[in-house]
């Protein structure tokens, strides 16, 4: 599968499975909600006391499934994450991507003063996913 239409089939979708690798090998899949940015980086907003962030900080191999509600198509984007430092002031790199990624997910936040708080206060951190392989099944163009 081209990796350009999965990520088309990927932006008309919201949510999918992150999936990383345990430390034992096996795999470790998250609900998540993701953002897509116009250079095909999926950006995921994850906490840092989370199994996916020990994960990726330790292999930073990870796929994300998306999937179309009637389950008959699906496309499952690999890569290797980057994982930016986990937020540690209301103004810092971790947190300015993050309102970036918010915005491109769910628009304008009504108290951005009370978000950035909320980014350090929760240890929040961005993943960036960049595609180098995907698979799936989409529906005929």
């Amino acid at each position: 599968m081209d990796i350009n239409d999965a990520l088309t089939f990927a932006r008309a979708h919201r949510q999918g499975v992150l999936t990383t690798i345990r430390q034992d090998g096996r795999p470790q899949l998250s609900n998540i909600a993701y953002g897509i940015t116009d250079d095909g980086t999926i950006e995921i907003s994850i906490t840092a006391g989370r199994a996916k962030y020990h994960n990726l900080v330790r292999d930073p191999r990870a796929s994300v499934h998306v999937t179309r509600d009637d389950f008959y198509a699906y496309a499952v984007l690999e890569g290797e994450a980057e994982v930016l430092p986990v937020a540690a002031e209301p103004n810092d790199a971790t947190v300015e991507a993050l309102v970036c990624q918010y915005r491109g997910v769910a628009g304008e936040h009504p108290d951005w003063d009370d978000y950035r708080a909320a980014m350090v206060r929760d240890r929040r951190t961005l993943v960036r996913l960049r595609p180098t392989y995907a698979y799936g099944m989409l529906p005929p163009t």
